[in-house]
């Protein structure tokens, strides 16, 4: 069979899986569960790259599989979806598509730069990178929930705010700065806001 099974790429597998049944959720008005299949789908996120470099005997065409099926499910998680999901919001307006075709588009070009330069970095040096180039597209799994849980504060001004934070990140996706990588105290500390995002989304969804 074509392709990589094993369990390095598992997270990035469910991921995807998450994010499609979050889609489906929002075309069918369950935005709050598709609001949370985000957040999951970012948390298999935070992890994935972690558990493959676990694999030490990984061959090349592993590695370079290993990057390509990460960016291409990213742009499908955190472009296209949080894009559905801001349409059913409101986004729905000649400014609320145009902003979020720019950010599909601006999380495309940046992981396709990512790619390529990941690449070449690769071929010189087996370091782990210490900064990102620009916002990590994934940041969205992060950005939207804390908006969302913040909605019942921001009443009339929820859809201003969901636009100007959409065209806010799609640029920082594509500027040229330097974000140091998260440690493990950073990391823990997203991985709690998510859960606070998550289960306020479950509480006000089933109570």
């Amino acid at each position: 069979m074509l392709g990589v099974y094993d369990y390095t790429v598992i997270l990035t597998y469910i991921s995807l899986w998450i994010s499609i049944g979050g889609m489906m959720l929002s075309l069918n008005g369950h935005l709050d569960l598709a609001v949370l299949c985000l957040a999951l789908s970012g948390l298999c996120d935070m992890f994935d790259g972690k558990i493959a470099r676990t694999k030490k005997d990984r061959t090349e065409i592993e590695k370079r599989f290993g990057i390509q099926i990460d960016s291409l499910c990213d742009i499908v998680c955190f472009g296209v979806g949080p894009a559905i999901i801001c349409y059913c919001m409101g986004m729905n307006g000649i400014v609320g598509v145009l902003i979020l075709m720019f950010y599909v588009l601006a999380g495309l070009i940046r992981l396709a730069w990512f790619n390529v330069t990941e690449e070449c970095r690769q071929d010189e040096t087996t370091e782990n990178r210490k900064c990102y180039q620009g916002l990590p597209i994934t940041s969205m799994s992060i950005a939207l929930p804390i908006l969302v849980v913040l909605r019942p504060f921001l009443h009339c001004d929820f859809r201003i705010a969901l636009h100007a934070m959409i065209l806010l990140v799609g640029l920082l996706f594509v500027m040229d700065f330097k974000l140091k990588k998260p440690g493990n105290k950073t990391l823990s500390a997203l991985v709690g806001v998510v859960a606070v995002a998550v289960v306020w989304t479950l509480r006000r969804r089933f109570m």
